[in-house]
């Protein structure tokens, strides 16, 4: 197998260097390139062609922030950000996530050797979870690809031998046996002045039609092929014919209105069999018909009652109450803040319920997260602080270094209990631990989400409280997952009612809690 490539930039030569030696450890990587700002990125990336970029967020001339999106534009592929611990460079961070960047990680302490092998192992860890999701997209693709080829190659064939060879080859050995020709969709004599009913035809076809029907004297009426009066020497089996035509119109049997005048309803049962006769696809022709199919018909979009976009929400920050009955828990990875980011957004500032959310995240980014969050979002978004009463139309990021759990308060209230306990599937806070705290809480109706983000945290304690009786859990799809680690392992757990895009979470969400 090839070496990924991969493009390092950074405006310091001395953290190009230690960045360089810390990837080609791995002999899944190799370096193609560097560059020292933004500006020189965009163009390396479009003359290297790499698999992969890490960045600096800071730097001069162009940033790290203003050079994503122009490098997703020109070559889209994971870019992992490399972020100082300053205010502005995690703040930026954040904003890099939420713009398309895959991951990041927090720059090495060149003075400590244990932090910059923390760094390299986080580092790789990131890198090839990066590549595994680019190669299980492209799987994805190309199996999707596949599964249409097959598809369309099934329709093919039946297209058109259905619709005219074997037509064709039965009206003509009918025509040998001195019966009556099937000519479909042909209007009688008696209605051929009816307006556009032959629209789209080609001018050989309709005078094809025209001809058998001159030398058949066919009509189509009421689904049946029924012999005219234009063929004298057959006038007993018209005749009985007919009486089977009468016979259904008594019986209420023919399809369409019947009007008073025989010509009136011979156009309306002529109108109805040619709409109701044409395939494969009549669905499609209804709007050339006479009698269209209303709106009202139309299947309706998914969760109709909910709004996709954050106008169509109540605006209104400051209904928080510590009153409640229901509860929503959130937990998410790699991918989060983009995710976090769609939901929150598509969530009314009314929510007549807290919203308590793991992202794996270290120390001080969880509350540049919350702030960025606070501003896009009608709710009320927070990092969690200890002992923190929850309140609907509020959301709580747990904050990093932290096990977030959530307790039982005084007067029936719920609180927030904050403890730096050690890490649980790798990570603190983690998902499983902020689940595993609801167990307990069986007076309140609970709502479970997951994620984007590898791994799987969160699916061992949903699939517990799903057994316990909690059957609102949610799970992102793979189609809009960054890297589908966390919900997968809840699906093989079987425990999610909801698999979903991420755009459709917040919507459906908002319909089951109200």
């Amino acid at each position: 197998m090839c070496a990924y490539r991969v493009l390092v930039v950074d405006d310091s030569a001395f953290m190009r260097k230690i960045i360089t030696d810390l990837i080609v450890r791995d002999e899944s990587f190799n370096i193609v390139g560097t560059a020292a700002n933004g500006k020189e990125a965009v163009e390396k990336v479009k003359e290297l062609q790499p698999d992969l970029v890490t960045m600096d967020v800071e730097m001069p001339e162009m940033n790290g922030l203003e050079a994503l999106p122009l490098i997703m534009a020109a070559h889209p592929l994971p870019v992992i950000m490399l972020s100082g611990i300053n205010e502005q460079g995690m703040k930026e961070t954040i904003m890099a996530l939420e713009a398309g960047a895959f991951d990041f990680i927090r720059k090495p302490s060149i003075a400590h050797a244990q932090d910059i092998e923390q760094v390299s192992k986080a580092l790789l860890e990131q890198m090839h979870t990066a590549m595994q999701a680019v190669r299980s997209r492209l799987e994805r693709k190309e199996a999707n690809e596949r599964k249409a080829a097959l598809e369309q190659a099934k329709k093919t064939p039946k297209e058109k031998p259905t619709g005219q060879a074997v037509t064709e080859k039965r009206a003509g050995s009918q025509a040998s046996t001195d019966k009556p020709a099937v000519v479909p969709l042909a209007p009688s004599p008696a209605v051929s002045t009816q307006p556009k009913r032959d629209a789209g035809k080609s001018v050989p076809a309709a005078a094809k039609q025209e001809t058998k029907r001159q030398q058949s004297g066919t009509s189509v009426t009421a689904g049946r092929i029924e012999q005219s009066a234009a063929q004298p020497s057959k006038s007993v089996q018209a005749s009985t014919v007919q009486k089977k035509k009468d016979l259904s119109k008594g019986m209420g049997r023919t399809p369409g209105k019947l009007n008073s005048s025989n010509t009136a309803a011979d156009k309306s049962l002529h109108g109805k069999d040619k709409a109701g006769l044409v395939k494969p696809e009549p669905r499609k022709t209804v709007s050339s018909s006479a009698t269209p199919i209303p709106a009202a018909a139309t299947p309706p979009v998914t969760a109709p009652t909910v709004p996709a976009a954050p106008k169509g929400f109540s605006l209104k920050k400051g209904v928080h109450t510590s009153s409640f009955r229901k509860l929503v828990a959130v937990g998410c990875s790699t991918g989060g803040p983009r995710a976090l980011k769609t939901l929150l957004e598509r969530i009314p500032g009314d929510f007549p319920a807290p919203i308590v959310i793991v992202q794996h995240m270290p120390p001080n980014f969880t509350r540049s997260l919350a702030q960025r969050l606070n501003t896009l979002s009608p709710l009320r978004v927070v990092e969690a602080e200890q002992g923190m009463t929850l309140e609907t139309g509020t959301a709580y990021i747990a904050p990093g270094g932290y096990q977030l759990r959530i307790v039982p308060g005084a007067g029936g209230k719920y609180t927030v209990s904050l403890k730096m306990e050690e890490a649980r599937n790798g990570h603190r806070p983690s998902v499983d631990t902020m689940f595993e705290s609801l167990l307990s809480l069986t007076s309140l109706e609970r709502h479970l989400v997951l994620l984007t983000g590898m791994g799987s945290d969160g699916a061992k304690m949903m699939k517990k409280l799903y057994d316990a009786g909690v059957q609102s859990t949610f799970a992102e799809n793979e189609e809009t997952c960054v890297v589908y680690g966390m919900p997968r392992s809840a699906v093989e757990l079987k425990c999610v009612r909801h698999l979903l895009p991420m755009q459709e979470i917040a919507p459906k969400l908002v319909q089951v809690v109200k």
